[in-house]
């Protein structure tokens, strides 16, 4: 199982919208022959830390694709400059973000990191990944999901939205 975390609280010259700009990078995946074969729902999630950028919309994707690790990030990595993200400060707003969780049950500890080395701590990861993929366990540590969200604290605030679930 290949994951991908979704992220966007910056609306899009382009494609507007937080949640309009996730829908554009499904389909940016898409484009480039990487399968989408289910999403989470959506999330409307505080940022962390607690700052007073605006709530970010979060989700999961579980994709298929032939590629390695590497090319796969590049690949997130080319579609988040295409759509207008600039790196610059950790934790910064952002008009896309695109995370590789995890490719399989792979453990790299060069790059990428995987799996990604601080989903088990954001809420905004665990509780989408979650909707998918409720047995998933972390390939390094073996804790469920459930284990993980267990130790989050209450900063963690995230809220599912109520919109077409479960499509990819």
């Amino acid at each position: 199982m290949i994951l991908v975390g979704l992220g966007a609280n910056l609306p899009s010259p382009v494609h507007g919208a937080p949640l309009a700009t996730l829908a554009a990078a499904l389909n940016a995946l898409r484009a480039r022959g990487i399968e989408v074969v289910q999403r989470s729902r959506w999330y409307a999630t505080a940022p962390l830390p607690v700052s007073d950028q605006p709530w970010y919309i979060n989700g999961v994707a579980e994709v298929a694709t032939d590629l390695a690790p590497a090319p796969l990030l590049s690949v997130l990595h080319a579609l988040e400059a295409e759509f207008g993200r600039v790196r610059g400060t950790a934790n910064a707003p952002r008009i896309l973000d695109l995370d590789l969780l995890a490719h399989g049950d792979r453990v790299l500890t060069g790059w990428p990191l995987l799996p990604h080395p601080r989903l088990h701590e954001r809420a905004f990861v665990l509780l989408p990944l979650r909707d998918i993929a409720p047995e998933w366990r972390h390939p390094r540590t073996g804790e469920a999901i459930a284990e993980m969200l267990a130790r989050l604290g209450p900063e963690q605030q995230s809220r599912a939205l109520d919109l077409d679930a479960g499509q990819p």
